[in-house]
């Protein structure tokens, strides 16, 4: 198993960072993984690397803003403007160079968190060039603060600039997902009951990071448009959807409308959810349950994609 990085030249000659894992053979398939909010690739490294042990292959950048994406006094920063719209690109983008190193390979797209978000708009907009989704730790309705939460972002913006760092967007982002897990050891209790993974978060410092005004702007811009019925629509009907999350993510809260809402538009996601597992699955306790639940659902989409092939 190799693991290399690259960079990816972006639509708008930014410059993306990637990590590469490929098994020694052939892959049988990728996953192309993005990352949640103020976290970064490499801490996907070991789902990666069970992944190769299943002859799969992995890739993932960092986003802009984000890990060795970032440049200097960037984190927390998209761009000046359409920030939201240049990440999504930026997946299509780098979708193409995967088709391109491992052509015949099908492609799976694994989003964590804000990933996930990253995801349900990407199978709306280029699901045929999937062969299935996991969305990890995402959401369908938001919460009834996100009806403000833009006006406050935009004043906040105003009142700091877009390169600025807000206290009360950062409590409006994450402020309420510790509440249930009182008394916290640490302010990120809500990621995983595994010590020791919480505590590696809150060690790296391209985690947990200030993020700007206007990042907030582009990622709340990103989310309305993901239930609207015309995004929906867009979903290829047969594509093959996994959505895994535990049963106390405060990320999560409103899964079950995402669930409903996949359903109605003619979708048959799978579900996975987990008792008492928090955030990050992929680094809960019972993670290799999680990655297992995952490679088996692949292996699923696989079989059945070989065997529409024989009865062709």
């Amino acid at each position: 198993m190799a693991a290399s990085e690259f960079l990816l030249d972006a639509s708008d000659g930014a410059r993306i960072f990637v990590r590469r894992w490929l098994p020694e053979a052939p892959p049988r398939a990728i996953v192309q993984i993005a990352h949640g909010l103020v976290e970064h690739s490499q801490r996907y490294q070991d789902f990666a690397l069970t992944l190769n042990g299943a002859g799969i292959g992995a890739y993932a950048n960092d986003h802009r803003g984000h890990g060795r994406t970032a440049q200097a006094g960037e984190l927390g920063f998209f761009a000046a403007e359409n920030g939201w719209r240049l990440c999504l690109e930026d997946q299509w983008t780098l979708n193409r160079r995967i088709a391109a190193e491992n052509p015949g390979a099908p492609i799976f797209f694994f989003g964590h968190s804000m990933g996930s978000f990253m995801g349900q708009s990407i199978i709306a907009d280029h699901g045929d060039a999937l062969a299935g989704a996991i969305l990890s730790g995402s959401n369908g309705r938001p919460p009834a603060i996100a009806a403000v939460a833009p006006f406050i972002a935009r004043f906040e913006r105003l009142r700091l600039g877009p390169r600025g760092k807000s206290a009360l967007l950062k409590q409006m982002m994450f402020g309420e997902f510790n509440k249930p897990f009182r008394p916290a050891r640490t302010d990120f209790d809500w990621l995983s009951r595994d010590a020791a993974q919480v505590d590696a978060y809150v060690a790296d410092p391209l985690c947990g990071f200030d993020f700007t005004t206007q990042l907030v702007i582009d990622l709340l811009a990103g989310l309305p448009p993901l239930l609207a019925p015309a995004t929906l629509a867009r979903i290829p009907k047969a594509l093959p959807v996994l959505i895994i999350n535990g049963e106390r993510d405060p990320v999560g809260a409103n899964i079950q409308s995402l669930i409903e809402a996949y359903r109605a538009a003619g979708l048959s996601p799978t579900v996975r959810r987990y008792p008492d597992a928090r955030h990050e699955t992929l680094n809960e306790i019972n993670r290799e349950e999680v990655k297992a639940d995952v490679i088996g659902w692949i292996e699923g989409v696989l079989g059945k994609r070989q065997g529409a092939g024989a009865s062709a």
